[in-house]
């Protein structure tokens, strides 16, 4: 086994939000599929020109949703009427308004569970530790430095045409980085 760093991919500086969107519009449309661009703040309809997909995370609090309301009028219709059936006034066994507040809260709770774990699933946190982190310019990343990383396992990386691309786009620096 060799203990020789391999190339994980390439990481490239710009200076400014309008440099950084235009350099996400060719790596997109150069076909690169395992990237990312990192921001200092965030920069107006980036998600566009990188081509990011809608999230699913609004269907799986939906789905949360649903399943608490049905959870809640499940357990409650199920205790009213077939567990502990009480005759109380005349009032019939199963009556919706009374049911209301604690199916509003289960769905609540439901769906706040669903959508705080299913973004850090779809995040895939926690992650703590990424390869780009290595890099001494990359810390600039929280401060006012704008950076695209292209990962060496995407299918149309090559090191030097991939190098190439991001010097075109107008990078300031273009490092390797390494696993």
């Amino acid at each position: 086994m060799s203990n020789t760093p391999r190339t994980w991919g390439l990481i490239a500086q710009y200076e400014s939000a309008a440099d950084i969107f235009t350099a996400c519009e060719r790596v997109r449309d150069a076909g690169y599929q395992r990237w990312d661009a990192h921001t200092p703040f965030a920069v107006h309809n980036l998600d566009k020109a990188m081509g990011v997909k809608p999230t699913i995370l609004p269907w799986l609090v939906l789905c949360g949703g649903l399943t608490g309301a049905t959870v809640a009028m499940s357990f409650m219709l199920w205790t009213s009427v077939a567990d502990y059936p009480l005759n109380i006034g005349g009032k019939p066994l199963w009556s919706v308004p009374a049911y209301i507040p604690i199916t509003f809260e289960l769905t609540v709770l439901f769906s706040v569970f669903a959508c705080f774990f299913g973004l850090w699933f779809l995040c895939r946190l926690p992650q703590l530790y990424h390869p780009a982190f290595s890099n001494k310019a990359f810390e600039r990343a929280t401060d006012d430095k704008f950076f695209i990383v292209i990962e060496a396992r995407d299918p149309k990386f090559d090191l030097a045409k991939t190098g190439s691309l991001l010097k075109d786009t107008g990078a300031t620096l273009v490092e390797e980085v390494e696993d």
